[in-house]
């Protein structure tokens, strides 16, 4: 299996529903007939299968609500109707959706888990989007992995925790879908199934409605089969999007290579792999300055995993209480680690995302450099569905809560592998007006 070809990209295909070209019920039926013949064997979705009735409900609702007039071509300037009208969109279980059970992957009592609806979830269905399922995700958006296999190669991961997510994107069967990061969940998925991938900067885009893993370095995000559509959601999802400044033109980005102990982490492969990128991008003018940062990764490291142990004993604290026999021994794990972490172990940590902003701010700001690039995995994606890999690569620019973006740039003997671009802060619109041209100068990287 070589993912899919026939999936769809999202801004074209949301165009055409606007306009009346193309018929979001027709959509709908032939999404659930992709989904009915392949998801058998990748499990992207919940319970197997998009649910017929589900979707052509929601459709038939987006289609009271927005109906076209008598008087309107068939092929109109869809001014009228919203940017997302008719696209069906996976949601990552653990985002609390109305109408549907949140089991989070994991054996608790779904109504023990309910909640209201996400505002990611909400903001999407008010620009005309439809929910078109739930995608699986590992327990809790920890390790612990669902049956989700790569659509590449189903002996190999799809990456974890937005696994459903990522293998729906890559496998045709959504054009859309949201996932969350906390260490690299959306980025190290999106490498390993050769989709984009995009993680906003911290705090744009919330996460209420989310069940929590690490509060404060949680971030919501999407896939998309390309970076046109990642810039279309986030432009209805992320707080504050400014259009000027997305649609700026602006001169190429100086990219800077953080050298040093975090590039030492890669597999053999994943490094040759990114290095053929950076020729790529070279080859295609863009200035490189390769510069040591992330020193101290192992402490950076550290000190992440630690935050998350201890705010995921916050956060399933009453559960955990009530229900602890039913979680796995992975999760389980982490939330004994956070109930053992001194509460100065927990203020360390979050004070230590600043503190990396700020230094990475500086190192930027020293050496002239408007973006980061790295590899987006240690590698291609591992095999078997055990593990979902290592998210080592992410983990430093979740910490410091930077918009990255994590795009396709080749494969290794058929699997993918990727890079991720990392902006300053609060610099998602030009992030992403730079990466479109990125992804084109890497997507072939040989």
């Amino acid at each position: 299996m070589n993912g899919d070809r026939t999936g769809e990209a999202l801004a074209p295909l949301a165009a055409a529903f606007r306009t009346g070209e193309r018929d979001p019920t027709a959509y709908a039926n032939t999404l659930r007939d992709r989904i009915e013949a392949r998801d058998p064997e990748i499990h992207a979705w919940v319970d197997g299968a998009i649910s017929r009735a589900w979707l052509t409900a929601e459709t038939e609702a987006l289609l009271e609500r927005h109906p076209r007039s008598d008087s309107e071509s068939d092929a109109g300037d869809g001014a009228d109707r919203p940017p997302l009208f008719g696209v069906p969109v996976g949601v990552k279980d653990i985002f609390h959706v109305d109408g549907l059970p949140t089991r989070a992957g994991s054996d608790l009592p779904p109504e023990v888990l309910a909640g209201q609806e996400a505002t990611a979830v909400r903001r999407l269905r008010a620009a005309g989007a439809t929910v078109a399922g739930k995608t699986h995700t590992t327990e809790f958006a920890y390790f612990s992995p669902p049956p989700t296999r790569n659509p590449h190669d189903l002996d190999h991961t799809p990456g974890g925790s937005s696994s459903g997510s990522a293998a729906a994107v890559a496998s045709g069967t959504a054009p859309l879908a949201l996932g969350t990061q906390t260490v690299g969940s959306i980025v190290r998925p999106a490498a390993f199934c050769g989709v984009v991938g995009f993680k906003p900067t911290r705090g744009r885009l919330p996460t209420d409605g989310v069940i929590p893993l690490s509060r404060s370095v949680d971030h919501v995000g999407t896939f998309t089969r390309d970076v046109a559509g990642a810039a279309l959601a986030a432009s209805v999802l992320l707080d504050g999007w400014d259009e000027q400044r997305a649609g700026e033109r602006t001169e190429p980005p100086t990219l800077g290579v953080p050298t040093g102990p975090y590039l030492d982490q890669p597999s053999e492969v994943g490094r040759e792999a990114f290095e053929r990128a950076l020729d790529s991008l070279a080859n295609a003018g863009y200035e490189l300055v390769r510069v040591e940062a992330f020193p101290d990764i192992d402490d950076v490291n550290d000190r992440h995993d630690t935050l998350v142990a201890a705010e995921a004993a916050l956060a399933h604290g009453e559960w955990y209480g009530r229900y602890g026999d039913r979680y796995a021994d992975a999760t389980r794990e982490l939330i004994e680690d956070g109930l053992s972490t001194p509460v100065s172990a927990l203020v360390r940590g979050r004070r230590g995302r600043d503190a990396l902003r700020d230094s990475l701010a500086e190192t930027a700001d020293d050496h002239g450099i408007d973006a980061w690039i790295a590899p987006a995995a240690p590698g291609p994606a591992p095999e078997g569905i055990d593990d979902t890999g290592d998210p080592a690569m992410n983990l430093p620019w979740t910490h410091a809560g930077l918009p990255t973006i994590g795009l396709p740039a080749g494969d290794v003997d058929g699997l993918p592998v990727g890079v991720q671009v990392a902006a300053e802060f609060d610099a998602d619109e030009r992030l992403l007006a730079w990466a479109d041209e990125i992804a084109g100068a890497v997507r072939d990287a040989v």
